[in-house]
C-alpha cells in the first residue's frame, strides 16, 4: 500500500480507510492479531482485512458492515487526526491546477501542519518530483514524518523543522511552485523566490484567512518583482434541488394556420425539477493569491 500506488489486497502494516458512513470514515493501521471497534462491532485484521481486496464489504461482529478502501488524498483529507486547522478538497484542487503541478515537479510547502496538502501534492509529483515541507512545530514535523513513511511516500519528501521567514525553505534555486500556509507570508516572499528556479515561470501560492494578510502579501510580492498577482476564494455553493409544477399561460383564443379562430382547451401545468441556491454561502476558509516568479 502506498499514497502514490495502488494496491490490490490489503496487506499487514497498510493504512487502510474504513468507511462507516458518507459522513464517517476512519484510518486503520492494519496489523495481524489487531482488531478495531467500530459502532457496528469488531473487526478482525487477520480474519476481516488482511488478503482482502480493497473495497471489500466487511461484516463486524454486530452484524453491520463497512467498506475498507485504499487510502487516498481525498479520503486522507477526511480521515486525518487533526494537529492543525487543515486545506479541504476545493482548496487543494485550485492549488493543485493554478500551481501547474505535475509529475516531476518541485514543491516547497510552509507550513507542513496535518499534512492534507502535502499527500496531494505527493500523489500530484510522483513518481520523480519532490517536495521539500517546513514545519515550525518540531512534535507536528516528527508526527508527518512518521506518516509520511508509514504510507510509503518518505522517499518524494524532505521534512524540515525550521522558521521559513528566518531560515528559508532549505533549498535555493530548484523550486517549480511555493506554497505558503503561514501566519505572515509576507516575510518569506524573499526567501521563496531565491527557492524557485533562475528561470522565470515558477509559481506561488499563498493561503491566508484574513484581507488585510492578503494585502500585505499581495505588496510584497509586488516589491519583489512577481508577475500576474491575484487573489481568489473558494466557496462550496450547495442547490436545494425540487420539483415545482407552472401553469401554462392563457394566450386567449387559439388561432391555427387556416386563419380559422378556435376555442382554447383546458389549461394543464407542467412540471420541472428547479434548483435553488442559498441565500449566504457559509464555509470561509481562505483567500488563495497567486503569482509568478519574474524574468530575472
Amino acid at each position: 500500500m502506498s499514497f502514490v500506488e495502488y494496491s490490490d489486497c490489503i496487506q499487514d502494516g497498510d493504512v487502510a480507510i474504513v468507511y462507516l458512513s458518507h459522513n464517517s470514515v476512519m484510518p486503520v493501521k492494519v496489523q495481524q492479531g489487531a482488531q478495531t471497534q467500530t459502532r457496528y462491532g469488531v473487526i478482525r485484521h487477520s480474519t476481516d482485512l488482511i488478503g482482502q481486496p480493497y473495497g471489500s464489504k466487511v461484516t463486524c461482529s454486530k452484524g453491520g458492515w463497512v467498506y475498507v478502501l485504499h487510502p487516498t488524498p481525498e479520503l486522507w483529507t477526511v480521515a486525518l487526526p487533526h494537529r492543525t486547522q487543515i486545506l479541504y478538497t476545493t482548496d487543494i484542487a485550485t492549488i493543485t491546477m493554478m500551481l501547474e503541478l505535475k509529475p516531476g515537479s518541485i514543491v516547497c510547502e510552509s507550513g507542513t501542519g496535518s499534512g492534507s496538502l502535502s499527500h496531494a501534492i505527493l500523489r500530484t509529483i510522483a513518481p520523480t518530483g519532490h517536495l521539500h515541507t517546513v514545519e515550525f512545530h518540531q512534535q507536528r514535523a516528527e508526527k508527518v514524518q512518521e506518516e509520511f513513511t508509514e504510507h510509503r511516500v518518505d522517499h518524494l519528501v524532505t521534512v524540515r523543522n525550521q522558521d521559513v521567514c528566518k531560515d528559508g525553505f532549505g533549498v535555493t534555486g530548484v523550486a517549480d511552485a511555493i506554497f505558503l500556509d503561514i501566519p505572515s507570508p509576507w516575510e518569506a516572499v524573499g526567501h521563496a523566490k531565491a527557492a524557485m528556479k533562475r528561470q522565470a515561470g515558477s509559481r506561488l501560492c499563498s493561503f491566508s484567512p484574513c484581507i488585510e494578510q492578503v494585502q500585505r502579501t499581495c505588496q510584497a510580492l509586488v516589491d519583489q518583482g512577481f508577475e500576474e498577482i491575484n487573489t481568489l476564494e473558494v466557496l462550496l455553493r450547495i442547490h436545494d434541488v425540487r420539483t415545482v409544477s407552472l401553469p401554462l399561460p392563457d394566450f386567449g383564443p387559439d388561432c391555427r394556420s387556416d386563419g380559422v379562430e378556435e376555442t382554447s382547451p383546458n389549461y394543464a401545468a407542467v412540471s420541472l425539477k428547479t434548483t435553488t441556491p442559498p441565500r449566504e454561502i457559509p464555509g470561509h476558509t481562505g483567500y488563495l493569491t497567486f503569482a509568478t516568479k519574474p524574468r530575472t
